[in-house]
């Protein structure tokens, strides 16, 4: 393992994972491992976190955007409207449906979705917009849901990234038709494996969601509509009940990593704070740009970087903390658009030149301050050899 890694699962307090242990000890002794009350209580303990009515735990953050676009019926003909920066899912969910994804432009601060983008996207077929709340980061909800709103579009937050952070007055995604979640163990709320859930203040759509998920049979085995087995396990749904209760102190660790990043990283004099939507680009001599935190919130599930001088500048940095034995990834190397089982015809501008300069550095709540300090050191004594800087951070 890296002496600095980007994330690592075994870090786990010992009293969580005393909590742990038992409560697998509870589920194996139980007998139940499909649906049942360790899902329910999971379900209701999600629901009351996030202030919706119905929270329904799935197999995958990806079956949760694809079982949210069945339950509005999209299929052959129709355009969902997605960022063409961001992690496959959305687009893909689109795609096995029939649909086809429309992929609009980010903004160039903080990466999400541009709302005029999506405007000048929705055409008649248009069935569904998803914004994508990125590295914990909200998308402009306030402009998108107004787009949506007057249009008669559902929204489908994928607020996989941004579990508990705040969106205009509500939490990622609450506020749409549905949001989706993931539960991938390296999120906000991370489990143990593939989870995930939908979330929903309509009562309608939750009864398709739960009828959807366990093969559309009402009762057992007869068949009233076509879904799938996109079912949480009863024992992850436990487990990730258990980490739920300490995803605020998990939400506080991070932002105070990404902050002293951000005072590490800025009076080393190698990097700038980005800037906020409606700022206009500004050109800096600095090696960084910090993310932007361009709304009231950032939940820092990932803390990225963008590198200026393009990919070849930011695959040399990211080689150079390898060799220091510092874990690195860059989310995400091509947009969406530009992907072989794409291959769109269009121009996003903003997309393509986040692909090329974005790098996302360690972060996670068991992260050690002298961890944070070897990043930022390593990074300055980069930008030094670069001739850029002749301070280094002590």
């Amino acid at each position: 393992m890296s002496s600095v890694p980007a994330f690592d699962p075994t870090r786990i307090d010992p009293a969580l994972r005393e909590e742990l242990i038992a409560t697998f000890a509870r589920v194996l002794d139980g007998g139940r491992y499909i649906l049942g009350p360790e899902v329910d209580a999971f379900e209701g303990a999600c629901a009351a976190a996030l202030g919706v009515r119905h929270a329904i735990g799935v197999s995958s953050g990806s079956d949760a955007l694809l079982i949210a676009m069945m339950a509005l019926g999209i299929g052959p003909g129709d355009e969902v409207v997605v960022p063409a920066y961001t992690f496959f899912s959305p687009a893909g969910a689109a795609a096995r449906l029939g649909a086809t994804p429309v992929f609009v432009d980010v903004t160039p601060c903080c990466l999400t979705a541009l709302p005029a983008a999506v405007e000048r996207a929705i055409t008649a077929r248009t069935r569904a917009i998803v914004p994508v709340h990125l590295f914990g980061q909200c998308a402009d909800t306030d402009a998108i849901h107004r787009v949506a709103r007057d249009r008669g579009i559902p929204v489908i937050e994928d607020a996989a990234q941004a579990f508990g952070v705040g969106s205009g007055g509500a939490f990622a995604g609450a506020r749409g038709a549905m949001g989706c979640f993931s539960f991938f163990p390296s999120k906000n709320l991370g489990g143990f494996g593939d989870a995930g859930l939908v979330v929903t203040n309509e009562d309608g759509l939750a009864e398709k969601l739960r009828l959807l998920r366990a093969h559309g049979a009402k009762p057992k085995y007869h068949h009233v509509a076509i879904g799938g087995n996109f079912r949480i396990d009863a024992l992850h749904a436990a487990l990730l009940r258990v980490k739920l209760a300490h995803v605020d102190a998990d939400a506080t660790r991070r932002i105070a990593i990404a902050h002293r990043y951000d005072r590490l990283l800025v009076d080393s004099g190698i990097a700038t704070l980005g800037p906020r939507c409606g700022e206009p680009a500004r050109a800096s001599s600095s090696l960084l740009d910090l993310p932007s935190v361009c709304r009231s919130e950032h939940g820092y599930n990932q803390y990225v970087v963008r590198v200026h001088g393009g990919a070849a500048r930011r695959d040399a940095l990211r080689a150079w903390l390898s060799a220091r034995g510092i874990e690195t990834h860059v989310y995400y190397p091509a947009p969406l658009p530009m992907q072989p089982c794409f291959a769109a015809a269009g121009a996003w501008p903003f997309a393509e030149a986040a692909s090329l300069a974005t790098l996302a550095l360690p972060i996670f709540p068991a992260l050690r301050d002298d961890e944070i300090d070897l990043v930022a050191s390593a990074i300055a004594a980069f930008a030094g050899l670069s001739g850029e800087v002749d301070s280094r951070v002590g």
